[in-house]
Order: C-alpha cells, then structure tokens, then sequence
C-alpha cells in the first residue's frame, strides 16, 4: 500500500477545506471499500480525511414525513430504525442483505452509495480497465462478465454497481444531499450516477470536492407495501447477481402506485420506469407484471454470459409484486 497521510476532521467545512487543499486525498468513512482498493493500488490518495466523527449521524424525521438519514449513519444502525423498519421495510431488508454485521457496523450510508464496481477486471491493477485507466479497454466484454449489466451499459464498461442500499433508496425516490465549498446542493439518487457512455471512469454527477451530508427519503406511498429480494451465487456475503425493490399500492384490484428498481444489472441502481408505467392503473396479476417485466427488459443488451439475467429480473418481478399484492390484499 502507498504510504499517505491521515487527518480527521472535526466539522464540515474542515473536512472541505482538509480535501482542497490537498486534490489527492480521499474522503474515509467505514473504509469498507477505499481501503481494500488502497490495497490492491487501484486507490492511491495521497491523504485521507476522516468524516466518521463529523455530526451527521442522526436519523430524522422531516416536516412532511419523510426521512433524513445523515451520511455517516452506519448501516447496522440504518436497518435497526424503528422508523425504517416500519415505514420503509425494503430498506432494512436491502442493508441486512448488504453485508456481514461486522461490515454493517463499519459501513457509512454516504460511503455505501459511493463505492465501486467489484469487477474482477477493475480490481486487478495488472489487467486494462477503461474505468481504472480511461482509453486502455475493458477485457470483460470478451472475458469473464456473467454478473456484468445488462441494461445501461457501452462498448467501454459493461461494470455493475454493487450497493443494495442505493437499489431501495432509488426505489423511494430519495435525494442526496453534499456540501461543497461552494455550498450546499442536492441530487435525485436517480440522478447521482453517470450514464457509463464512452466515460465510465466519471461516475457520479456529484462536482469536484463535494461531501455527501445525507440522503433524504420523502413520505412513503399512502397505502404501500415493500420489499427486497436479492439472488446470489451463495447464502451469505455475496454480491447480487439480481436484485428488487418494490413498493405497490393497490386499490379496488387496481395498481395505484408502484416503484420498482433493479440492483447487478446496471452501473448504477436501475429505476425501472418503463415497467412503473405499463403496471399504472392495470390489474393486478401475474401476467400483468410479467407484460411489465418485459416492458422494462426489452431494453437489454445481455452479453453471451449473462442473459440469464434477463430470465431471472423477469421472475423476481412477478414474484415479488405477486408477494405484495397478497400482503396488501390481507
């Protein structure tokens, strides 16, 4: 590992100006992910600035019943909320499903959304990456992607993104909030991620500097039921080879509201709009989330590896919203 620096920060605006002042150091929380990429080289910060003690740690109510998470919130604590457990369940779920406890205990939410691929290619410093070295290729189109993306992706990254967090915080349409020394802004999680284009080492919309304060979840669905589902290739601590978070209303058998996103399929957590439309206002059936379903993954682009996925997003839709329904039915 490269010698660096280390300082910790006791407020905000330090914590902006420690990173200013030094363009090659790094923002540390849980270091769940920096750290292990320090490891392997592909990380390199000349310095870190620790934001664990910083006071954004606090999970809150807002005025209009919605919830403000602080960035430095651990994902044990996120998913033990009573708040979040009652109004929110597929966000608990998705934490729980994130990790081991002693990872959970570490993790930040602000750190969660900002972790890398865990492509084999991009941590193998002595293989080419386009994300880890723009123009040099990326090997995993011809080689080894059979949990690569299926949706969103380019002839330059075919990468997923990894958090199950950011899969349920895109399901409840929740923003995120950062610092700057410019001042304060905010993003839709939706809007957060960068489309992979011919620039996939550009990730996220968040300007140069910015320090992620918090995510904010607005009221949940009148009327609601949620859930997580992720498959993997083993019963623990494994990342998704597939995962959902869904929240349907029904009302008089009709759908009246529904959020769906997909979690392993994408370079970021994939709202699945086109099937929210087609399932709008229609019956509530197994046939109908199937049409839905194929609605959303028409747009795939599956490699010769991974089309199984294709398959597996259209189960677990009609599984899960079959699910729910039968829980808002009782």
């Amino acid at each position: 590992m490269k010698e660096f620096g280390y300082e910790r920060a006791a407020d905000v605006s330090g914590a902006l100006a420690l990173l200013d002042a030094d363009p090659d150091a790094r923002f540390l929380g849980g270091g769940t992910n920096l750290v292990d990429l320090m490891k392997t080289g592909v990380e390199r910060p000349a310095r870190l600035v620790d934001v664990r003690e910083l006071p954004l740690d606090r999970i809150e109510s807002t005025e209009d019943g919605g919830l403000h998470i602080g960035a430095t919130v651990t994902n044990s604590d996120l998913a033990a909320h009573p708040d979040v457990r009652r109004r929110y369940p597929a966000l608990t779920q998705a934490v729980l499903a994130g990790a081991s406890g002693q990872l959970r205990n570490m993790a930040t939410v602000g750190g969660n959304l900002l972790q890398r691929t865990r492509c084999g290619y991009f941590a193998d410093v002595s293989k080419p990456c386009n994300k880890r070295v723009p123009g040099s290729g990326c090997p995993a189109i011809e080689g080894e992607h059979h949990n690569h993306a299926i949706l969103g992706a380019s002839d330059h990254c075919v990468a997923t993104h990894p958090s199950d967090l950011g899969v349920a915080l895109a399901a409840f349409d929740a923003v995120v909030s950062y610092e700057t020394t410019d001042g304060p802004g905010e993003l839709p999680l939706t809007d957060l991620y960068l489309p992979v284009g011919d620039t996939p080492h550009l990730e996220t919309a968040l300007p140069p500097g910015a320090l992620i304060t918090g995510v904010t979840l607005p009221p949940a669905p009148a009327g609601a039921v949620s859930r997580y589902r992720k498959v993997r290739e083993r019963a623990s601590y494994a990342f998704a080879i597939g995962s959902i978070a869904a929240a349907l209303d029904v009302r008089d058998g009709v759908v009246h509201e529904v959020r769906l996103a997909f979690g392993a399929v994408a370079s970021r957590p994939w709202r699945a709009r086109a099937a929210e439309a087609a399932l709008t206002g229609g019956p509530v059936d197994a046939a109908a989330f199937a049409a839905a379903a194929d609605a959303e993954l028409a747009a795939a682009e599956p490699l010769p590896h991974n089309g199984y996925k294709v398959t597996l997003m259209r189960n677990l839709v009609v599984a899960v919203l079959s699910e729910l329904a039968e829980e808002a039915a009782r």
